[in-house]
């Protein structure tokens, strides 16, 4: 590939937190194509295709989850990474491990146990990502951890930029193998967070079109959604409407994906090197300040039209109630966790009870439906609403 000076470079990456003996290594990869194939290879990572992206436990096949949203937010990484001539193996690992600290039931998880954690230090999906990573996934004899390169954890760390106030999840892992959280991250890691925008900004609308929460005549009134519609319109007058509206979503995706290319290459223009991109104190991957404020929009009326439909708030308070539940009765009985769980659980608060977030952070929606139904002897209801 053509690297460009201001990429980052796994022949000079800054190692990982503990030494590795390369001794029969598995292949000529380079160091960040190592950190996807470990997340790719990790139960972490696995357990994503269980865990809610928008709707809670869908019984329709069609409707995306982490895992499948994960792979979509990767597949936009790698094409915007290659054009702007950054590495493709770390833009696609910081994609695809992006959302592994979600627990059960997405937001509504982390929204219970933030609130089970308020007195010991709260719950945050991000520094659990990274606790996920850097601990609790741990399939290696000679180490903790998936043991991955400073440059993945960085940008994992802080791809929403720098974190002036880190969690204490975050605190630990910082002081273990400092990452400069007060920095601004990689290029690589900008346009991971900036392809998770891109990836959701859209696919959940189609969702939502599927699901009948959104209605295209609403959308409609974002006026640049109007005019990819009538783009797509003239061009297929005589497809379906279903074709059509997938048309949309995908002129969507590629009308973003060109308004950040163009706007990247101009702020990176006589960048040096990867160490100029952290030290320039602003992001540099990112919208045109006009269709900046487009993609707002576009957000605003997610959030009123899907994110917060009642029906939808209505389904999450149901799952919060579920791991607020578990949460109450691992702290009662701790015998109740998993084998392993129990018997490793701290004697002393906070750790105590971060333990128990550490095993409950991990289920998966359906495991955590099964857990609840297993100890209080009947089945949640009202988890499905499409």
């Amino acid at each position: 590939m053509n690297r460009a000076p201001y990429a980052s470079d796994p022949a000079h990456s800054r190692g990982r937190e503990f030494p590795e003996d390369r001794a029969g290594t598995r292949g000529p990869r380079s160091e960040f194509q190592r950190d996807r194939d470990r997340i790719i290879h990790s139960i972490s990572f696995r357990r994503l295709r269980h865990k809610t992206q928008v709707f809670i436990a869908p019984d329709g096949d069609h409707y995306r989850v982490r895992l499948t949203h994960s792979i979509e937010v990767a597949q936009i990484g790698r094409v915007v990474a290659r054009t702007l001539g950054l590495d493709e193996d770390l833009t696609e690992a910081l994609c695809l491990a992006h959302d592994i600290g979600h627990p059960p039931f997405g937001h509504a998880g982390e929204k219970a146990l933030d609130g089970a954690m308020r007195d010991r230090g709260g719950f945050d999906h991000n520094a659990m990502a990274m606790r996920m990573l850097m601990r609790l996934d741990s399939p290696y004899c000679d180490h903790v951890g998936l043991n991955l390169t400073w440059e993945l954890l960085e940008g994992l760390a802080k791809h929403n930029g720098p974190v002036a106030q880190p969690n204490w999840a975050l605190r630990e892992l910082d002081a273990a193998f400092p990452l400069e959280l007060a920095s601004w991250p990689s290029l690589e890691a900008q346009v991971a967070a900036l392809s998770d925008d891109i990836a959701y900004d859209n696919h959940d609308i189609d969702d939502g079109l599927r699901a009948g929460f959104l209605d295209l005549d609403d959308l409609l009134t974002l006026d640049f959604v109007a005019d990819q519609w009538r783009e797509v319109e003239r061009r297929f007058p005589r497809a379906t409407r279903d074709s059509r509206l997938r048309e949309l979503v995908r002129g969507q995706i590629g009308l973003m994906v060109n308004d950040l290319l163009d706007h990247t290459r101009a702020q990176v223009a006589g960048m040096g090197s990867a160490a100029e991109v952290r030290a320039a104190g602003r992001p540099l991957a990112g919208f045109s300040p006009g269709f900046a404020a487009q993609e707002r929009r576009l957000k605003s009326f997610m959030y009123d039209r899907l994110y917060n439909h009642p029906d939808q708030l209505a389904t999450a308070e149901r799952a919060r109630s579920v791991i607020a539940s578990l949460f109450a009765a691992y702290e009662q009985d701790p015998a109740l966790m998993a084998e392993g769980w129990a018997e490793h659980l701290p004697a002393e608060e906070p750790a105590r009870s971060r333990h128990i977030a550490d095993f409950i952070a991990g289920m998966t929606d359906r495991y955590a439906i099964d857990r609840y139904a297993e100890i209080f002897r009947k089945v949640p209801e009202g988890l499905r609403n499409v």
